[in-house]
Formats: C-alpha cells, structure tokens, sequence
C-alpha cells in the first residue's frame, strides 16, 4: 500500500514540474531568441512596453555617454535628456505614425546599428533613429520646447571698436625714493630723545634728540682755540702771512664741524658762546613720518658712525607695487597712465604713472610686477593699503565683436553657435582676437549681421557633436553593408 502511494505522489509531482517548465518555456522570461524563433514569435519595439516607458537618455555636456532610461550623468552629476526629443525635452515635430524610421540602435551601444528590431548584444531592445532626428546638412535642429525650456538667447554679431582695458591689482607702499635713513658720522650716546614711535610725524629741521659725543666736543673746542687765535694775531698786529694760516686752521675746523652734520645756525651759536656744549641737538634731516626705527628706546643707546637710528618717508607720493599677468605685458609700457581706486574711499580715483618694470617675473603668480608712482596731496592714502589699478592701452577699431559669454572655449578651438534658420543651428569654429569689458573680438570665422546663440550655446553643441558622430557612423556602415560593430569607433568631440 505503501508502495502504490509513494508511486502516485511522484507521479504527480513529475506532472507539476513538466507543467511549470513548459509554461516558462512559452513565457521565455529571458527573452531568449532561440525559444522565440522556435514558437514561431518576433520581436517588435511595439511589443516591449518596458522599452518604450524608458527610452534612450543622454547628457548634454557628455554626448559619449547614452543609457536606457533617466537618470545622471555619472561624469558630471547632471540629469540625462531624452534623445528621443532631441535635446530640448519637448515632444518630437512629427506623432510617432508619421514619423519614419531610420535605423534601429542598441541603447548602451550607439555604435551598434541594425535596420531591423532586435535585441542588442547586451540583450537590450533596440530603439529606433527616427529621420527627423538625423542631423541637417550644415547644422543642427532642435525643437522649439528646447528653445523655451532653456531659454535660449541669441543676439546679432555687431562691428566696431574694442578699447582695451585691463583690471589688476596691486599694494600702496612707501615711495622708495623719499625714504631717508637717520645716522650721524661720528660716536656717541643719546642722552634725549623728542621722538620714539613709529607713525610720528617730524617736519625738517625738529630735534630728533641730544647726543655726547667726545669728538664733536673736542672738535668744538679746536674750533674756538683757532677763533681766539685769529683774533689774537689780528689785534696785535702780526704779519699777514701768520693771519692767514691761522684763518686757515680756523676754517678747517670749520669744515669738520660742518662734515659732521652741524648746521650753520650751529656754529654762529658756537660762536656766540664762545663755549663747547657738553651734548649738541641733533636735527631732522627731511621731513616725513617715522616707519622704522633701531631699538625699543632711543635714550641711552650708543651710537656708531654710519649706523642707521631710524627712517622718514614722506607720504607726499607713494609707490603701488602693481601686478600684470602675462598676456597683458604687451600692452603694458612705461610712461603709461594708470587709474587707482581703494576701498576706503569708494567713487574717488587717484592718477598714477607707471616708473618702471621689473625685470623679471615672479616665479609663484606668474606675474610681472609695475612700480606706479601715485600722488597723495592730502594724504589720504597709506602705505599697504590693496589697490584696484585699471589702464587703458590700445584697443581695434571696426572688428567683429561678440559677447564673450558666446564662446564656448573647447581646448584648442573656440566654437560660436550660429542661428541658420528658425530652429537650425550651426557650431562654428572661430579665431579670437583681444578681450575687455565683456566682449570678445573675432579675427575670422564671423560676419557682421549674423545672429548667435549667447546662451546655452553648450547643449546645441553638444546634440551636434552626438548627431554628428553617429552619422559618420552610418555612413561607414553604409559603404560596408554591416550591421555590426564597425572596426574602429567613430570620432566625437
């Protein structure tokens, strides 16, 4: 009994599995083509409504890259358009039952190309190319919802003058030629000193401080013996030629006193006194405002000839250190007047002339820097205070110009889209000239009165770098008579 219930139990299980396998057999889940071709079934694009709910998607800034379906760009992040509606999202010019179909293409594959359905060799459906998405001779169509989804600009290509001006900076700094170095050419200490800060004013001719000095005071009493003796010889009536050696001696030291700095007002007080001071007043040379100074104070400190207390700048004029980059270098010469703005004083505009340039450039900005000489009368500008400096050189005059937003820079090569006809456009490789306020000269490539696009210009360009390459490709095949992979890929931008 046993027996006859474990037979009856396969028996049925054997039906249950023969039953599930031929169902799957007529269902081919994997869409194989042997089980089609035996049943008797086609493939039709019609017949997959997965295919169709997905469609053919690329990226406008990378044509190369096409997959079934939306999504991102896996380059850039940006979301993939429709190819199917011709870059611009919109909906194709013709329905789908008027419209003819070219070819048929796998989805992941561009390159693989058929005239007839079929699965691809990564066993997707082929999508169809229909004719009114095959590129126009000498452009590119788009469709009217693109033109308003991304609103498309366009402007006419216009001829005049271009005045070059360039825009940099630079930093205020002391001019170099006004800074006076404070020494004295003999030893001695500081006993008192009028000024001790850095940023102090000094007018010409102020007490910077007291100095001793053993010279100076010896020298002073050289100078008054040979006063004395001068007038001594003359008194008492002595031979001219003693005289004159005595005035000699008396003019020699003198000429010391003056060699160590003291002024003529000096030596007449000397003279009045009739008696050497124990310190004498040092005088400010120029005037300016101190900006760097030896030590923390100056009383006290011993003094060497020749060594440097402090320095005056006058702030009068001053020094923009002014930095061009290398394309402007030629248009940059001495002599040339420049304009100076700082934040500080927003709306008011210093001249300044440029002095000089360096000789060489620097080696971390890549830049070449220009000594500007700026007046500052009223002193309102302080030394490394930032600078906006501006010049204008020689422009061109009855050039070509355009929008420089219009250019769409691709390594080598400049492109500006140009607008043939009402949705028809042509990428156009142009030579550039010189670039200020906003536009751009175009030396060849252009003509005055044409119209271009100014904006978005970077999708149309890129619809017609894919168009293009997949019709190089279907030439290639037509010249061949495959269906296949062709044997070397085909060029896109």
């Amino acid at each position: 009994m046993n027996a006859k219930l474990k037979g009856t139990a396969l028996l049925v299980a054997g039906m249950v599995v023969g039953l599930g396998l031929a169902a799957a057999f007529i269902w081919n889940p994997s869409d194989s083509m042997w089980i089609d071709h035996f049943l008797g079934r086609t493939h039709e694009m019609g017949d997959t409504t997965g295919a169709s709910e997905k469609g053919l998607y690329t990226c406008g800034m990378h044509p190369q890259v096409v997959q079934e379906g939306p999504g991102d760009c896996p380059i850039c992040g940006m979301r993939l358009m429709s190819v199917g509606m011709q870059a611009g999202g919109g909906e194709p010019s013709l329905p789908a039952a008027e419209r003819k179909i070219l070819h048929w293409r796998a989805p992941m594959n561009p390159n693989y190309v058929s005239d007839k359905p079929g699965k691809s060799p990564m066993r997707m459906d082929l999508v169809p190319v229909y004719e009114d998405e095959a590129p126009t001779e000498g452009g590119i169509r788009v469709s009217r919802s693109f033109l308003q989804n991304f609103a498309v600009r366009t402007t006419e290509v216009q001829r005049g003058s271009l005045p070059m001006e360039i825009r940099t900076v630079g930093v205020l700094a002391h001019n170099e030629e006004k800074v006076v170095s404070v020494s004295t050419k003999f030893e001695g200490w500081i006993e008192k000193a009028n000024f001790n800060n850095v940023g102090e004013p000094v007018n010409k001719g102020d007490v910077l401080f007291e100095i001793y000095s053993p010279q100076l005071v010896t020298t002073e009493r050289e100078y008054l013996a040979a006063m004395a003796y001068v007038e001594r010889l003359t008194a008492n009536g002595a031979y001219p030629d003693a005289i004159e050696r005595a005035k000699s001696l008396l003019k020699s030291a003198r000429e010391r006193l003056r060699y160590w700095d003291m002024t003529e007002e000096q030596i007449e007080a000397l003279e009045e006194r009739k008696e050497a001071g124990r310190t004498i007043r040092f005088l400010s040379p120029a005037s300016g405002s101190i900006v760097a100074k030896m030590g923390d104070s100056f009383e006290g400190m011993k003094l060497s000839p020749g060594m440097t207390i402090l320095k005056l700048a006058h702030h009068a004029t001053l020094w923009a250190e002014v930095e061009f980059f290398e394309q402007d270098i030629r248009h940059v010469r001495e002599g040339q007047t420049v304009s100076v703005e700082v934040d500080a004083y927003p709306g008011r505009r210093w001249s300044g002339k440029i002095l000089l340039l360096r000789p060489a450039m620097n080696p971390k900005t890549r830049t070449l820097t220009a000594l500007v000489e700026v007046a500052n009368k009223d002193l309102k500008l302080r030394p490394q205070m930032f600078a906006n400096v501006s010049l204008r050189a020689g422009g061109v005059s009855n050039s070509i110009l355009v929008p420089d937003q219009a250019v769409l820079h691709s390594g080598e090569r400049a492109i500006v889209v140009v607008v043939k006809a009402a949705g028809l456009f042509e990428p156009r490789e142009v030579q550039l000239g010189i670039e200020s306020n906003g536009m751009q000269e175009i030396t060849q490539g252009l003509s005055a009165g044409e119209t271009i696009v100014t904006s978005s210009q970077f999708l149309i360009d890129s619809e017609s770098n894919l168009k293009a390459a997949i019709s190089q490709l279907l030439s290639e095949r037509a010249g061949t008579g495959t269906s296949g992979p062709p044997m070397s890929p085909a060029h896109q931008h």
